[in-house]
């Protein structure tokens, strides 16, 4: 089996080529050859281009045809039309990672599944993956071009904590704080539920979706059927850390309406927390199930942020200072007090 994917390096689609590649498929990567470096790649084919120039892109496909292509980097529509434009007639199926933050938020009902309607007012970026849908689904009526569109939720892999409050820079200078034994802002109260799913779990549900012919115009979500508590993931940091957690409980309403105090002013706020983190929820995962029997979430979520705590204390290139946030974060607690 031979497979296309644009990006292929990021934290959902690493795992899944290096599953892949362990299973014997013939995989080409299309990106700008940033991460091509990795040993987890190691058989994979390289296409390194800017998919941004269609006619390089256009070029170095000339002639090509895959089982499988994927677009791990599409967020806007224009993107996917770009994708239909190179791809015409050159797959069986075409795979496009959406988001579950585009599910109805505020939540009508927290079990979620792939009947929930999508609408999220709060985050433009989850309006965009909405457009996107919409545009493939018109595709594969009117078109017939094969697609299955897929619905992560919260996916993380060893660089990365799953947290609720960041800045810019990632997970590292929350990480800190927690480790200097300095309080963190959880928002809300901590006890809604979320979902994680470590990228390895996440891989499998994806690749056994791969060239199945019952995927085809339907759309998937992908992710544990474990529920926790923001409270048990932030503790789960801490017990790695071998410290106490000090928490700041702030309303999500109060962090996304002071946001223009953040330093870390790209990060939103209102989308990633009242749009997306702020709603409990837990997904009914049987849709996957009945596409691929044996998919089966293996890691869990103390496991899983046990080991990532671990890697990015040993690797200092995951340890990305923040002190602009840093500084966000104190202002928020000292107005809390």
């Amino acid at each position: 089996m031979k497979a296309l994917f644009i990006g292929g390096t990021g934290t959902i689609s690493m795992a899944i080529s290096k599953l892949l590649l362990e299973k014997g498929w013939e995989l080409y990567l299309i990106n700008r050859g940033n991460r091509n470096n990795d040993p987890r790649l190691k058989g994979a084919h390289f296409i390194t281009v800017d998919i941004n120039d269609e006619a390089a892109a256009s070029s170095k496909l000339a002639g090509m045809t895959f089982d499988v292509a994927c677009d791990f980097i599409g967020f806007v529509p224009s993107q996917l039309e770009r994708d239909y434009r190179l791809l015409k007639g050159k797959v069986r199926q075409f795979m496009y990672i959406s988001s579950a933050s585009a599910y109805q938020k505020p939540c009508s009902n927290y079990v979620i599944s792939e009947k929930t309607p999508l609408a999220n007012p709060y985050w433009e970026y989850s309006r965009n993956k909405i457009a996107c849908e919409d545009y493939l689904m018109k595709l594969y009526r009117e078109e017939n071009f094969p697609v299955t569109i897929i619905r992560p939720s919260h996916t993380y892999d060893e660089r990365s904590v799953p947290l609720g409050v960041h800045g810019d820079k990632g997970s590292w200078q929350v990480v800190k704080r927690i480790k200097e034994g300095k309080p963190v802002i959880i928002h809300g109260d901590g006890t809604s539920l979320w979902t994680i799913t470590h990228n390895s779990d996440f891989a499998k549900g994806f690749v056994g979706l791969m060239g199945n012919i019952h995927a085809i115009g339907e759309a998937v979500q992908i992710m544990s059927d474990e529920s926790v508590t923001w409270n048990q993931i932030y503790q789960c940091i801490a017990g790695s850390l071998g410290v106490e957690l000090k928490p700041v409980y702030v309303s999500s309403w109060y962090l996304a309406n002071h946001a223009e105090y953040a330093p870390c002013k790209t990060y939103d706020f209102t989308g990633s927390l009242i749009g997306d983190k702020a709603n409990s929820v837990v997904f009914d995962c049987s849709k996957l199930k009945s596409l691929v029997p044996d998919f089966l979430a293996t890691k869990r979520a103390d496991q899983g942020i046990k080991e990532t705590v671990e890697y990015i204390l040993s690797h200092t290139e995951c340890q990305t200072e923040d002190p602009d946030f840093d500084k966000w974060c104190d202002g928020i607690i000292e107005r809390m007090k």
